[in-house]
């Protein structure tokens, strides 16, 4: 188990994100790396509390952000946190979508039925399937 004073102490840099602003033009936002995240071409970046302790957070579309720099211990501890995150998110892809199958379901596709338009009737070849 962790102890949690141990967790809250450890430095895990800091995150300096330059974007364009509507209304305020070029923002320049340091914040602590855990506060600043890409997810959905968005960056999302937590800027305050409300008073029931939630995170009040922006996203900004990836388009206006003109790039983000990262104080890191080492560059290869990011990298493989990237990695760790893009297999899982593929791992929970792989869940809803399935991928693959069996060798049954890889054999070729049953034929179409076809129908007559002008009768409305099957042809000859569907109706000796039936």
């Amino acid at each position: 188990m962790v102890d949690e004073d141990l967790e809250l102490e450890r430095d895990l840099g800091e995150a300096t994100i330059v974007y364009d602003d509507p209304d305020e033009g070029t923002v320049e936002k340091t914040v602590p790396n855990e506060h600043v995240a890409y997810f959905q071409d968005h960056w999302i970046i937590k800027t305050d509390e409300d008073e029931q302790g939630r995170d009040i957070v922006r996203r900004i579309p990836s388009t206006r952000v003109h790039y983000v720099e990262r104080s890191v211990e080492q560059f290869e501890d990011e990298v493989e946190t990237l990695m760790d995150r893009v297999q899982s998110f593929a791992s929970d892809l792989g869940t809803k979508i399935p991928v693959g199958g069996s060798s049954d379901e890889r054999s070729e596709p049953p034929e179409p039925h076809r129908i007559d338009v002008e009768s409305g009737s099957l042809d000859d070849r569907d109706e000796s399937d039936r």
